[in-house]
């Protein structure tokens, strides 16, 4: 069932106290109820160009940590001008998506996306796109539903092997605590003043998105239920781990921001986690970041790898060889 949207978000301070950020922007897209009652806000992006394959893959894309729905305004657009299919939508909590019980780990996170493609009746095939932390979601979504997903595609993504490094734990540690304090900052009204000078907008996206992610920068909800999700980090990461590998017929996509590293190439450590799927490419974007690869300047060559990932769906025998060295 779909609702209203642009309703104010209200979300408890230290004193438990309810804030309310009259500065909303009205979103994008639509308000979709969920199987329990909640609501949760998905852009469904249909193509611009072409027809349409029938039963064509839908792109579904998944936000790193902090990252909502307008993250992927413009990957969005260059989906739909290259005829493909897409639906970006916000986690629990995150944007203008209803909280959701604690906690807020992969295995909610699986749950409720489930649901919500359930209820928008879209049953698969779908490519898995995530960024970053999304890389944790991308794995257990494709080992529970892996009758249902075609190819994966994983956005300067983590792997959650990466959680056994003892450096990686040190820094998730460090960044859990950076959440925190700038959760405490918000729910203060301290980043509203710099929201309002343009701040909370790395990725570069434009128009409406631009405004939705500025106001989600400042937004107490927002930056508290994203807090509650790095919190879970180490779970999540050991609840994809246990769900298994890729499964051997999902193809997948490796795509990095920068150039390739020489000393330590980022695409075999992919590789060695999630054997034995086969890969399809690893690509790199020379000139981005993490955060400007979803912008508008790298987001046709990231369409494009998805693009190309769709239409090499075809048995295991046929995948393509992979190309550690591609760069676009």
């Amino acid at each position: 069932m779909i609702g209203g949207v642009g309703r104010a978000r209200t979300a408890p301070d230290k004193q438990g106290q309810m804030l309310s950020d009259v500065s909303t922007p009205r979103p994008r897209g639509r308000h979709v109820t969920i199987a329990d009652g909640r609501r949760m806000h998905a852009i469904l992006q249909e193509p611009t160009t072409g027809t349409g394959e029938p039963n064509a893959p839908l792109v579904v894309l998944e936000a790193g940590a902090f990252g909502f729905s307008a993250d992927w305004a413009s990957v969005q657009a260059e989906l739909a001008g290259q005829g493909l299919r897409s639906l970006a939508y916000d986690r629990a909590g995150l944007g203008f998506s209803d909280p959701g019980p604690a906690p807020r780990d992969a295995l909610a996170v699986d749950a409720d996306l489930y649901r919500l493609l359930d209820a928008i009746g879209e049953p698969g095939p779908y490519i898995y796109c995530g960024h970053s932390m999304a890389g944790l979601h991308a794995r257990l979504f494709a080992a529970r539903h892996g009758d249902r997903v075609t190819g994966v595609v994983l956005v300067d993504a983590t792997t959650p092997e990466t959680i056994d490094d003892p450096g990686a734990r040190r820094a998730l540690q460090s960044f859990t605590w950076l959440c925190r304090a700038v959760t405490a900052a918000a729910n203060a009204g301290m980043v509203r003043p710099l929201a309002a000078l343009g701040f909370g907008n790395a990725i570069g996206v434009q128009g409406a998105a631009d405004a939705e992610k500025r106001w989600a920068f400042a937004d107490a909800a927002h930056n508290l239920w994203s807090t509650r999700e790095v919190e879970v980090w180490a779970a999540s990461a050991y609840q994809a781990m246990s769900a298994g590998l890729y499964p051997e017929a999902v193809p997948i996509s490796a795509v990095f921001a920068g150039a390739p590293r020489r000393r330590r190439p980022r695409g075999p450590r992919v590789i060695r986690d999630h054997a034995p799927c086969p890969f399809a490419r690893v690509q790199h974007e020379p000139g981005a970041n993490h955060a400007s690869l979803l912008g508008p300047r790298h987001a046709a060559n990231l369409a494009r790898s998805v693009v190309q990932l769709s239409e090499s769906r075809r048995p295991r025998a046929e995948a393509p060889a992979l190309d550690t060295d591609s760069t676009t």
